[in-house]
């Protein structure tokens, strides 16, 4: 494996070196299989969700929307580090070069970024929904849903831009293994040729920032929705209401919870195989479980694939008998 031969002649790494999960290879092969499944399996889940969405004219409502852009994000996402997280697992070199790691930490982690605003605007639109119904259908309408998505999709990847800028200005000499499956912030600066203390710290604030003001966001807006729930006299009322927020409130808590590990618990951040846990979690696991959790939690949704699973069944009979 190549480390500090991969320099440039200005003496600084052009390239680096992914460990990802340095084992045997029958179980690499083993995680080839396993992550390949996952990621099929996680593009076709969220894929159905924006084609049931397109085609509904039931769905085409801003909570499901949102839904819709919410899928094609995770869609993203989860293509920004995979595919070559799969190609290292086989690979013998695993490396990756200067500007390609740049660019894996830039996407990865606006489209992380990106996916915590969708998640407080979707909060948001449950709050309306809830706690103001008789207002709701003035004030989120299709143009501020629009708006919205925009301000997601921008605001994540605008927020990287300083991170981005100040890594960019960090030189390394080598060594240039990074002990870990994609390009994340410490253990790329641990690799810097002088410790970057300033920049660390303002990279982790950005990162605080955005987790942490989006989670009291949400929390807060939840904490609303409870409180007019509890007043609701009847009990199917309370079901119906708590029912709209179940699935939100599931994938809310798979991606904080993950994510606050990483962040928050003591000591997380020393231990590589700790870290690429639970990246590995939020950045493969996260995204395949919320198809799961809002098809199976959404009534509406599950009739409209129910619709799509039937034509595509009658459009393969048709397909068969014609053969015969």
């Amino acid at each position: 494996m190549r480390t500090l031969e991969t320099t440039n002649t200005s003496g600084f790494v052009s390239e680096f070196i992914l460990l990802g999960f340095p084992c045997g290879t029958d179980i690499q092969i083993l995680l080839f299989v396993l992550f390949s499944f996952i990621y099929l399996l996680t593009l076709l889940g969220n894929t159905s969700i924006i084609y049931a969405v397109w085609s509904s004219r039931k769905l085409h409502t801003p909570m499901y929307i949102l839904l819709a852009n919410f899928s094609f994000l995770e869609i993203c996402y989860v293509s920004s580090d995979v595919p070559k997280m799969l190609a290292n697992i086989i690979s013998q070199t695993r490396s990756i070069s200067y500007a390609g790691c740049l660019l894996q930490f830039y996407f990865f982690f606006s489209m992380c970024a990106a996916e915590v605003l969708f998640l407080s605007v979707m909060s948001f639109d449950r709050f309306l929904a809830i706690c103001r119904p008789l207002h709701y259908p003035t004030i989120m309408t299709h143009h501020l849903c629009a708006q919205l998505v925009v301000f997601c999709w921008a605001g994540g990847f605008l927020w990287l831009l300083t991170p981005l800028t100040l890594i960019s200005q960090v030189t390394f000499c080598g060594p240039n293994t990074i002990d870990h499956f994609l390009c994340d912030l410490a253990p790329l600066l641990a690799l810097s040729c002088a410790p970057v203390p300033k920049i660390t710290l303002i990279c982790g604030i950005f990162s605080s920032l955005i987790i942490f003001l989006t989670f009291l966001y949400i929390l807060g807006t939840y904490f609303c929705v409870l409180s007019v729930v509890l007043q609701v006299p009847s009990g199917s009322g309370r079901h119906k209401a708590f029912s709209t927020c179940a699935s939100h409130l599931a994938v809310v808590s798979l991606f904080y919870g993950s994510v606050m590990v990483m962040y928050v618990s003591p000591g997380s951040g020393d231990y590589p195989g700790m870290q690429k846990f639970v990246t590995l979690f939020y950045a493969l696991a996260t995204p395949f479980f919320n198809p799961l959790i809002y098809n199976f939690q959404n009534k509406d949704m599950k009739e409209a694939l129910k619709k799509i699973l039937n034509v595509l069944l009658q459009e393969i009979s048709k397909g068969f008998k014609s053969r015969i």
